[in-house]
């Protein structure tokens, strides 16, 4: 059977998800192997040094750098308050003395007879990481992480901006052409994950930042709009740091695009359940999706998982959707893969792909311009 690859996204019922959660540095691991954990439970946590503040001592003090070691009234090491004495003058006959305050709370890490500067070291920030999954922990990399694994409804989009965030999905379209305004957002979805059906207005990001919304979902978004909600043209930059307040996932792309019936009915099943999210694009080298992750409230037979499927496999009858005019949007199934090559429109010879859309009609394109929907 002809068979080609081309990239593609998850719209899966049921599969078994892995993720790995790792520390930005070494730490400690609070969980073992085996372990059963909460999407949000801290699985891993780690300190990292706080803010070095530099003080020019020696001039304040009016002393000179070799000198200032003998001015301290603490020692490396040693631990310092806000106003604070750090540092007393002699004098003049154990007269006229002079203290300079701590400017900052924090540990005395260098004393300086160069250049007349003391380094305070502030309070280490605690870094820790969830789980992210509810599932099982499957493997412990020793003072790095774990990974977690589940049977899971998985659902990656096109797009997104904001990262991880955690709650219930509610449904507020009654079908994939449905726009997700303002109107249909409510102080009741605060800590939710909000369904759309097709546009995402920019009114709506703003209504759902006011509530509390902890990510929003639908088909598509005006590119104008996200301008004005991110305050700067995007590029091509790797998405997912951005401090929104609410996470943004689009499933289709830009613009007034219905969200496919399949992942909306998907979405629509699991109603009420908890899910976690993360907004993270990036298309170039390294391509990652924005994902909704449902986890299953019980265990997938083998039989019913997608193990055996071949990541990017594009067979006849493989579920497709198109990327480009005239039919961009367009969802179908393959129904015949040529071998050989086609001259287009544009006199170029490349290989194609006879896609039935879901009009009933079949029409042939570049293998280049569909996007499998895996699942």
């Amino acid at each position: 059977m002809a068979q080609a690859y081309t990239p593609g996204l998850m719209v899966s019922r049921g599969c078994r998800w892995r993720c790995r959660r790792l520390l930005p540095l070494t730490g400690d691991v609070l969980v073992q192997v085996g372990d059963q954990v909460n999407s949000q439970e801290v699985v891993a946590r780690t300190f990292l040094p706080g803010d070095a503040v530099p003080v020019n001592l020696a001039k304040r003090l009016g002393v000179s750098a070799s000198e200032l070691a003998g001015s301290m009234l603490r020692k490396i090491g040693e631990t310092v308050h806000a106003g604070e004495a750090l540092a007393r003058t002699k004098g003049f006959f154990g007269y006229f003395q002079s203290e300079f305050p701590s400017p900052s709370s924090g540990t005395i890490e260098a004393i300086s007879k160069i250049t007349g500067q003391v380094i305070l070291r502030g309070p280490q920030n605690a870094v820790q990481v969830v789980a992210y999954l509810s599932g099982t922990i499957i493997e412990v990399i020793p003072n790095e992480g774990v990974v977690v694994e589940a049977d899971v409804a998985l659902i990656q989009g096109i797009f997104g901006v904001g990262g991880e965030a955690f709650g219930k999905i509610r449904l507020v379209a009654k079908s994939p052409e449905e726009d997700l305004t303002e109107n249909v957002i409510t102080s009741e979805h605060k800590g939710c994950i909000v369904i759309g059906g097709r546009r995402i207005t920019g009114n709506a990001v703003q209504k759902a930042i006011e509530v509390g919304v902890s990510a929003i979902v639908a088909g598509g978004i005006d590119d104008h709009d996200l301008r004005e909600i991110l305050g700067y043209d995007l590029g091509v930059a790797v998405t997912g740091t951005e401090k929104l307040g609410t996470t943004i996932i689009v499933t289709e792309g830009f613009g007034d695009i219905a969200m496919a019936r399949r992942t909306f009915d998907l979405l629509a099943s699991h109603a009420g359940r908890e899910a976690s999210v993360n907004g993270a694009t990036q298309i170039r080298a390294g391509v990652m999706r924005p994902e909704i992750v449902i986890p299953l409230a019980s265990q997938l037979s083998a039989e019913s998982r997608d193990a055996g499927r071949i990541a990017g496999a594009l067979n006849v009858g493989s579920s497709v959707r198109v990327i480009r005019e005239p039919y961009f949007g367009d969802l179908g199934q393959v129904t015949r893969l040529p071998h050989e090559q086609v001259v287009l429109e544009s006199e170029s010879l490349a290989r194609v792909v006879d896609v039935k859309l879901a009009n009933g009609s079949t029409v042939t394109v570049p293998r280049a311009n569909v996007e499998l929907i895996e699942g």
